[in-house]
């Protein structure tokens, strides 16, 4: 198995984040699980924060340029994605949506995808259900069964005593694993693939 490369996206907004962190211990487990079947991966993490003024200037003239190309062009070449935001008013956040609203409709197409938000209290976790997912389902991404979300107790050990934090992340590794070990990256699909050539349209005449 070649090298596959694993892209988290954290949406966090303070640095110290714990969005970050839960997006680096997702991508630690999702890593050790794949060595664990003899694969490799490296790991580049992406701070929409560092980008959040690009992404807005994307939203009004519909293109990405610098930094954030250059983050877009890694979320769709990735072999998986690794994707957390911070829950606010029990959604995500308006950065990550935003930042989703400016990728191509069929960047994520079958894409594996392992979802991952925070929030203060456990009530707010359905929304990883009933808000996230069904954002990736339309993009047709292939979205890991296990999501994962970590309310601020979980953090001190204080969560789910039953469904502990990192049971529940190690889980989500190595489901992530095993969807990206099972799949060869094409890369991005490339718009203009059914677009006969100058050549093709000539002999045509």
């Amino acid at each position: 198995m070649s090298e596959r490369t694993i892209v988290a996206v954290s949406a966090g907004l303070g640095q110290p984040s714990s969005t970050r962190l839960l997006a680096d211990r997702l991508s630690e487990a999702t890593v050790a699980e794949l060595g664990q079947r003899g694969g490799s991966a490296r790991v580049e993490t992406v701070e929409l924060r560092d980008v959040a003024h690009e992404v807005i200037n994307a939203m009004l003239t519909g293109f990405p340029t610098g930094a954030l190309r250059e983050v877009i062009e890694k979320v769709t070449g990735a072999d998986g994605l690794i994707l957390v935001t911070p829950l606010f008013t029990t959604t995500y956040s308006g950065l990550f949506k935003s930042f989703v609203d400016i990728l191509d409709k069929d960047a994520l197409v079958d894409m594996p995808v392992l979802l991952g938000a925070t929030g203060g209290t456990p009530r707010h976790s359905l929304a990883l259900e009933y808000s996230m997912r069904p954002l990736f389902t339309y993009l047709r991404a292939d979205v890991a069964t296990t999501s994962v979300f970590a309310a601020t107790d979980d953090w001190a050990g204080e969560g789910d005593k039953v469904n502990p934090l990192p049971a529940r992340i190690q889980r989500a590794g190595r489901e992530l694993a095993e969807m990206v070990a099972s799949r060869e990256n094409t890369g991005p699909a490339d718009l203009y693939d059914d677009v006969p050539s100058f050549d093709q349209m000539l002999g045509n005449l």
